[in-house]
């Protein structure tokens, strides 16, 4: 009886590192992530609407959100990421080459009509002179973990007669280098 139930505990065990391991693996190891759906239809460092039909590259969109996606490489320098806010909701969100969100901010976070920030890599927040007259008020910057990845936009339209007021304001959103 005490053998089986060693056997038992040893089985779960191993059944859980197996899955525990194939979980944190599985990110690095998917070939068809959203970095490489949107890989021929974002130029890097440039704003792009998304469609919201069924056949759309990314799936399970939500149909309330006008959405935008810049693919970001940071390896020639920082970026300026200008986001002009929607009359309900804007949203803009940052992940890695490989999906793993690191900074978001909305609209009523940012608390002006326009979500600036300026986009680097730590190397390039060090590089930066020290007795600069901006604030930390006046200027946002985000650290991005990797060298490339995604930044999405999203902006609400609270009816659907009011999608082409969503979808102009991100039109008028910016990516670009520094």
């Amino acid at each position: 009886m005490t053998r089986w139930l060693l056997w038992l505990i040893g089985g779960i065990l191993l059944g859980g590192i197996v899955h525990l391991s194939t979980v944190l693996a599985l990110p690095r190891t998917a070939a068809h992530d959203a970095y490489a759906r949107l890989l021929p239809i974002t130029p890097v460092n440039k704003v792009v609407p998304l469609p919201t039909s069924e056949s759309a590259i990314m799936p399970f969109m939500d149909p309330a959100f006008a959405t935008a996606v810049c693919r970001y490489d940071l390896s020639r320098g920082a970026l300026k990421l200008t986001a002009p806010i929607s009359q309900a909701y804007t949203a803009v969100s940052f992940y890695t080459r490989y999906g793993i969100a690191y900074y978001a901010i909305n609209d009523r976070a940012a608390g002006r009509k326009v979500i600036e920030l300026d986009l680097m890599t730590t190397r390039q927040r060090d590089q930066l002179p020290e007795e600069e007259d901006v604030t930390a008020a006046d200027r946002l910057i985000v650290e991005s973990p990797t060298q490339t990845g995604l930044i999405v936009l999203k902006a609400l339209s609270p009816e659907p007669g009011l999608m082409p007021m969503a979808e102009k304001a991100l039109a008028a959103a910016q990516c670009k280098p520094q």
